[in-house]
């Protein structure tokens, strides 16, 4: 990370070595080089570099050598939203692989006099959440407000793609790369946001948080609500960037993953009475489940007019795996389930209907059923502060929800207020040429200005 004595670059400065203002300075080092960082200066790390308030700074005078300024005021050279976004699409973050370089990248440049950063890695370390807070720390428990984006992006291996995935491009008024969708379009907005802030303006405190493994089910977040300590405050009200068209969104469907596991007996497949196949069971769990499957979908659960296209339990046979060549008698046959309950509703439960199907169908066959991975739906009262303060500035009346999962689940159950609220659509998202608007970019930023300054810069209303 950016020390105190770092070389920020060649720069006219003029005979007078005292006092520099820092908007001005800020301002020279800011229209200095294309990439927002000041010509002939390597950015610090992998970052574009930072220039804080009330540092010293060695400054390279073109005529006066190595000389220190004391820079006053607070100053924060900070790259566009659309080139931030570019550095970010740049690090190819897939879930489950590490994301210690994406994350240093966040601390590099979100790091300055006032913010306060903090990591909460994974138990093997190889991936973090970022937090970033500003702003008072002894505030009383509840006020301010979290940003969240999550740091990961689902593969980008399809053969569709027009352009590196891994680099933005610009075409017809969308900025394409995987990400810029889903969701480092808001990553880029939230850390541009927090980091032109002055800290001490802030009366409420500001939370950046960047979570990794949310493609994968929250994972993340999950491993943060764990790690947080019970008796630190943090804001009540929390916004999840995901893509929604800038609509606010009060509640989600969960997601919860089983593994369906038949065993059976392996031998030559010329003696095939030595042996048992796992495979031949498998195939009665199969339409066993497609028949649980169509029985959930005649089901009204509670909330389901808020999901007219699905507003039911969908249940998902994701994968299949069985078998180790054709003259083997198979024993073992794995298949993996993804469902999806609505707000209110007990996963639990539902698992426990899905067991049952399962090992009747599966007769006399060892049949071993898992239920892991646990991503809660959301649900937030409709009168919540938080929904109607964010409906407000948004402009909206009606509630909105939507069918995928998010790291609000989790973030709610620590007793969090969550809405999701971002630039995007979820139907542009996880696909080839993944693409975000840029006008739709652009009209994020003053919304959620609007709704940090309602939070943080007086009293919450």
């Amino acid at each position: 990370m950016g020390g105190l004595d770092h070389e920020v670059g060649a720069i006219e400065v003029g005979e007078a070595l005292g006092e520099i203002d820092g908007a001005v300075l800020g301002r020279e080092l800011g229209h200095l080089g294309e990439d927002g960082c000041a010509e002939g200066r390597q950015p610090i790390g992998d970052g574009p570099g930072v220039w804080i308030s009330s540092a010293h700074r060695r400054l390279r005078s073109s005529r006066s050598g190595t000389i220190i300024v004391r820079i006053t005021g607070h100053v924060a050279s900070t790259l566009s939203d659309v080139d931030l976004l570019a550095r970010l699409v740049a690090f190819p973050s897939v879930s489950e692989r590490s994301t210690r370089d994406i994350a240093d990248f966040v601390c590099d440049y979100m790091e300055r006099p006032g913010v306060r950063i903090e990591r909460f890695p994974s138990e093997d370390g190889e991936r973090t959440n970022v937090l970033a807070m500003l702003g008072p720390e002894g505030a009383s428990a509840g006020e301010g407000l979290i940003l969240c984006g999550h740091l990961d992006v689902v593969p980008a291996t399809e053969p569709q793609w027009s352009s590196d995935p891994f680099t933005l491009a610009r075409r017809d008024g969308d900025l394409i790369a995987r990400g810029a969708c889903d969701m480092k379009g808001f990553n880029a907005l939230a850390m541009n946001i927090a980091a032109r802030l002055d800290p001490d303006s802030l009366t409420s405190p500001l939370a950046v948080l960047l979570t990794y493994d949310e493609e994968i089910g929250s994972l993340g977040a999950e491993r943060f609500t764990k790690l947080w300590p019970k008796d630190r405050p943090l804001p009540r009200s929390a916004l999840v960037g995901e893509p929604t068209s800038l609509r606010v969104v009060r509640m989600h469907k969960g997601h919860f993953k089983m593994r369906i596991t038949i065993h059976g007996r392996s031998s030559h497949s010329g003696y095939p009475h030595l042996g048992r196949s796992a495979i031949e069971p498998a195939g009665a769990v199969i339409r066993a489940l497609a028949g649980l499957r169509e029985e959930m979908e005649r089901e009204r659960p509670e909330h389901c007019d808020f999901f007219p296209q699905t507003p039911f339990v969908t249940l998902n046979i994701g994968t299949i795996n069985g078998g180790a060549a054709f003259n083997i008698i198979p024993d073992r046959c794995v298949m993996h389930l993804g469902l999806r309950p609505l707000p209110g509703m007990s996963a639990a439960a539902i698992a426990d209907r899905v067991r049952e199907r399962a090992i009747e169908a599966a007769g006399e066959s060892e049949c071993e059923v898992e239920f892991f991975n646990d991503n809660p739906a959301m649900l937030l009262a409709e009168d919540a502060p938080t929904h109607r303060t964010m409906c407000e500035l948004a402009g909206q009346r009606e509630s909105h929800a939507v069918n995928y999962a998010s790291d609000g689940g989790h973030l709610s159950r620590m007793g969090l207020e969550c809405v999701l609220f971002g630039p995007g659509s979820i139907e542009d998202a996880h696909k080839p040429n993944e693409r975000l608007a840029e006008r739709e970019f652009e009209a994020a930023r003053p919304l959620l200005e609007r709704i940090v300054g309602r939070y943080c810069l007086r009293a919450n209303a």
